[in-house]
């Protein structure tokens, strides 16, 4: 599982390091895509495997489901880290999620999040209540 909350800072290359504690989960390769609220997000390979199969299920018929999935394939890039377990983040992918030097990498359970790091600060702030006032019942309701 990926957990916690970490700051590495991008370098002038581009490359990212991953937290330590999730290389080996990573080793195997790695997609890195458009998240939500622009951000990047991190899956290993196999992760991303099971979501793409899942998303192709969707009917294409369906306009919103064709837009995800073209949305998904065209934004996803297949890494490894290198020796350092630096991932190379297209630039693209930093314009997107706005990345300068300071970057907050967080776990989402089955993957990771790379915010910029006023970006995340900025989403805390303002979603800080929901999670204060959410129920766990009635939130995996939802689920």
């Amino acid at each position: 599982m990926f957990l916690g909350t970490y700051t590495p800072k991008l370098d002038d290359k581009g490359r990212l390091t991953l937290p330590a504690k999730f290389r080996n989960e990573l080793s195997d390769g790695l997609m890195v895509t458009k998240g939500q609220d622009h951000s990047l997000a991190v899956y290993p390979k196999d992760e991303f495997e099971k979501l793409a199969a899942r998303a192709t299920k969707a009917s294409r018929t369906n306009p919103k489901a064709r837009a995800f999935v073209r949305n998904l394939a065209a934004s996803t890039d297949e890494q490894a880290l290198d020796a350092s377990g630096r991932v190379t983040l297209s630039a693209d992918h930093r314009r997107y999620a706005g990345l300068a030097k300071e970057c907050v990498v967080i776990g989402s359970i089955d993957f990771l999040e790379i915010w910029d790091s006023e970006s995340w600060e900025a989403y805390q702030a303002e979603h800080e209540e929901n999670f204060s006032e959410g129920e766990d019942d009635s939130l995996f309701d939802v689920l």
